[in-house]
C-alpha cells in the first residue's frame, strides 16, 4: 500500500523519511554519529570532505577547501532533497553551526514531506584539540 505525498510522489503507507542534521565542532564526533547512523538507520550520509577529498584530492589548502565546500554542499543537498523525496533517510553531516541555516533545512525538508531530527554534538575543548590534532600535523 502507498501514500501520496509531496508533488505526487509516492511512499509506502507509514513510511515518513527522515532528515539528520548534526551540529558540532570540528572533531566533536559528527562523523562517527553520523556513520552510526547510517548504518542504523538505513540514511545515505553526506559528508562533505570525503567527496572534497574523491573530487579534488588531499592537495587542497585551507582556502582552497574553503572555496570549493558550498558547491558541494549544494550538490549534496540536491542529493539529499531528491533521496528525502523517494522516501529514504538522509544524515547531513555537515556541522550547521548557525540557527539560521539550520532552519533553513528544516524548511526544506519539511517541504518534500521529511521529518527532522537535530542532533547537537558536544564534546570539551581537550577533547576536541585531541581530535583534530592529528589532521592538522599532517
Amino acid at each position: 500500500m502507498t501514500t501520496q505525498g509531496p508533488r505526487g510522489i509516492e511512499r509506502p503507507t507509514g513510511s515518513q523519511p527522515t532528515l539528520y542534521l548534526l551540529i558540532g565542532l570540528p572533531g566533536s564526533g559528527k562523523t562517527t554519529r553520523a556513520r552510526a547512523i547510517e548504518s542504523s538507520h538505513s540514511a545515505l550520509r553526506l559528508t562533505p570532505d570525503e567527496w572534497i577529498l574523491t573530487l579534488y584530492g588531499s592537495d587542497l589548502d585551507d582556502a582552497q577547501r574553503d572555496a570549493v565546500r558550498d558547491p558541494v554542499e549544494a550538490l549534496q543537498w540536491q542529493v539529499a532533497r531528491r533521496t528525502l523525496s523517494l522516501g529514504c533517510n538522509v544524515v547531513l553531516d555537515w556541522g550547521l553551526w548557525s540557527r539560521a541555516e539550520r532552519a533553513d533545512y528544516r524548511q526544506r525538508a519539511e517541504a518534500v514531506g521529511a521529518l527532522v531530527r537535530v542532533i547537537f554534538l558536544d564534546a570539551t575543548v581537550d577533547e576536541l584539540w585531541s581530535r583534530i590534532s592529528p589532521d592538522l600535523a599532517a
